[in-house]
């Protein structure tokens, strides 16, 4: 590796779920929220993980459930629950995540790119796995948290939410 590639850093934002480290490259995300300072509004005929939606700054947010989306059983809303949201297809979407640690500066000379078995995990893509002393956080792309097929049900429900409040 060359003297420049080993001084090469990522910005993360580090965060839990189900008392698994994530980290996500800051440049995905749009903001972080606090859950508990939103109304769920709920969404009938949804997809499974999504809990519903809320109001953020004037905009309408799907709002899913990242540890339901991950495979782990819902162990319901922690109190310090946050919503950390993404630009997904020209949409922003909320995926709820136990709590954010921080964010914070890491050398890409400590990411290795995930073995083959775990690459794909329930349509979840991991970039890598990030190595820290002892830690290792398993970096996501979220912008790739849905499948097409479920990026297209989410489009539809947009449309359709669109067309019955004109």
């Amino acid at each position: 590796m060359s003297e420049r590639g080993q001084h090469t850093r990522v910005q993360l934002i580090v965060f839990h779920v189900e008392q698994i480290e994530f980290a996500v490259p800051i440049d995905q995300v749009w903001r972080v929220e606090l859950l508990s300072d939103h109304t769920i509004t709920r969404v009938p005929r949804a997809l499974p993980f999504l809990i519903g939606v809320i109001n953020v700054r004037g905009q309408v947010i799907p709002l899913f459930d990242l540890a339901s989306r991950l495979g782990f059983p819902s162990s319901g809303l922690p109190a310090k629950a946050r919503v950390i949201i993404v630009e997904m297809d020209d949409q922003r979407v909320g995926l709820i995540v136990d709590g954010v640690h921080d964010i914070r500066w890491f050398p890409t000379a400590k990411i290795e790119p995930p073995p083959p078995t775990i690459a794909q995990i329930n349509g979840v893509f991991v970039n890598g796995v990030g190595k820290e002393d002892d830690r290792l956080l398993v970096i996501l792309d979220l912008c790739e948290v849905l499948t097409p097929g479920e990026r297209q049900q989410l489009q539809e429900m947009h449309t359709e939410a669109g067309a019955t409040s004109s």
